[in-house]
This record gives structure tokens, C-alpha cells and sequence, in this order.
């Protein structure tokens, strides 16, 4: 299991995903789960990747190699796409190519084709965008209205974004709200844990401001975690108690 999401704000874009994998309970390892795309000065993205490992990587793979066009024998790679529509395109292109090459053998070993990816970034001169890939390759896109999607184990830190987060929201409360939303995960769900990467995008700017890992005992987290325990405790020790008959 893994735990990703992209907020998409007025003053640019924050992308986090985990790095646990499971495969039982005694078979707990680290894999990158947000990858880097870059055309420097004129194109960056991220990608965050849950499901299935090896489909993920193999989708990884092909964008950083380039799909090829069975008619012309081109390759198309993600950093060399112009636009992010077409960006996404090309990551549904390597869903379904992959899919071509591996699903039926997959599923007919009784294990499930099942990916789902963010892409985030942004080309020169052009507005920062966020989507989501689905297994069919088809996509949807972040809006002014909807300015975060979340894949994988995205139940426990859904409320936190939809109480929170809003188009106006600062970019670095962004980051604030998607390292809580991280944190309420893992404390619900074993399957997601650190390190955790993160990336954060300013609008207009083609250069990553902040990218990076947070590992265990890393002491912004720590003091994160701590101080939202603590809010939470006071503001239900501050709601009054119910007034409901029979309650003492």
C-alpha cells in the first residue's frame, strides 16, 4: 500500500508520496515512489505511483526511455513533451503499453494489474497542472474547485484536505496540510510509512523550490506530528460535552 498526494494552489503545486511497500508482514521494504522529470528550464514534473510495484517501475522505465511509435520507430519521453495535457497522455500511453505487455499475464496469476499515478509540474510560460492517471490510462485534472487528488490509501488523510484546503491556500500551508494529511495516514495504516518524498513547485518557475526525503526522527516532522496530536486532543477537550439526557 502506499499513500500520495498532489495540492494544486495559487502560488504553485506540492506533490508527497511514502516509500513503504508490503508484500506480507514480514516482507516490508523502501521503493522511490515520486520520480523526477526535468527539461532544464523548460519542463518539470513529478510522477507518484501506488499499486502494483512492478507495473509501476515498468511504466516508470518506459517514460524515462520513451515509448515508441510502433509506425515510425520514434521514442517519446515524458521530459520532451511540450505541454502537461500532453505529459499525461503519454503516462496513460505507458499504462496501456505496459498493460499490453504484462496484464493478462499478471492477472493470470491471480494478482490484479492495479496502478494509479499523480503527475504534477509545469512548462515554461505556461500554469502549473496536476492530474490523475487511471489504469485505463484515461485522466483527470485538478481544478480551481477540486485543488488536491490523492491516490492509494487516501481515506485517512482525505478529511484533513477537505476541511483545509483551498485554491487560495498558501504554498507553504500546502505543504503543511499534505505532511499532516501523511502523517494521519500512517497512524492509521501500517502499509504506509516513511522516508517520505516530497516536491514543492512555485508558479511561473521551472526549478524545483524544495525537493526532499524525510526519514525518521527528522525534527520538523517529529515537532508536526506531536503539535497536531495535541490540537486535536485540546479542540475536543474544548467542544462542550453533549447535552442529551441520560449522558451524566
Amino acid at each position: 500500500m502506499t499513500y500520495g498526494v498532489g495540492i494544486l494552489v495559487k502560488g504553485g503545486l506540492v506533490m508527497l508520496a511514502d516509500t513503504r511497500t508490503n508484500a506480507g508482514l514480514d516482507n516490508v521494504a523502501t521503493f522511490r515512489k515520486l520520480h523526477m522529470f526535468e527539461r532544464k528550464g523548460e519542463f518539470i514534473a513529478a510522477l507518484a505511483t501506488a499499486g502494483n510495484l512492478s507495473v509501476t517501475q515498468s511504466i516508470v522505465s518506459h517514460l524515462r526511455e520513451g515509448i515508441e511509435d510502433r509506425e515510425t520507430g520514434e521514442r517519446a519521453r515524458l521530459a520532451d513533451q511540450t505541454s502537461l495535457f500532453q505529459a499525461a497522455q503519454l503516462v496513460g500511453r505507458a499504462v496501456r503499453r505496459v498493460y499490453e505487455t504484462d496484464g493478462a499475464s499478471i492477472e493470470m496469476h491471480a494478482a490484479s494489474f492495479d496502478v494509479t499515478l499523480l503527475l504534477g509540474g509545469q512548462v515554461k510560460g505556461r500554469e502549473p497542472r496536476l492530474f490523475m492517471i487511471y489504469k485505463a490510462g484515461n485522466f483527470i485534472e485538478a481544478t480551481v474547485d477540486s485543488p488536491f487528488l490523492q491516490i492509494g490509501e487516501h481515506k485517512y488523510g482525505k478529511p484533513i484536505l477537505d476541511r483545509a484546503v483551498r485554491f487560495e491556500t498558501e504554498l507553504s500551508d500546502a505543504l503543511k496540510l499534505g505532511l499532516i494529511s501523511m502523517d494521519s495516514t500512517m497512524r492509521s495504516n501500517l502499509g504506509v510509512g516513511l522516508p517520505v518524498d516530497f516536491v514543492m513547485l512555485r508558479r511561473g518557475e521551472t526549478a524545483w523550490a524544495v525537493s526532499q526525503r524525510i526519514e525518521a526522527g527528522e525534527p520538523y516532522f517529529h515537532d508536526l506530528r506531536e503539535r497536531w496530536s495535541y490540537a486535536l486532543r485540546k479542540a475536543h477537550m474544548d467542544i462542550p460535552r453533549p447535552p442529551y439526557e441520560g449522558l451524566g
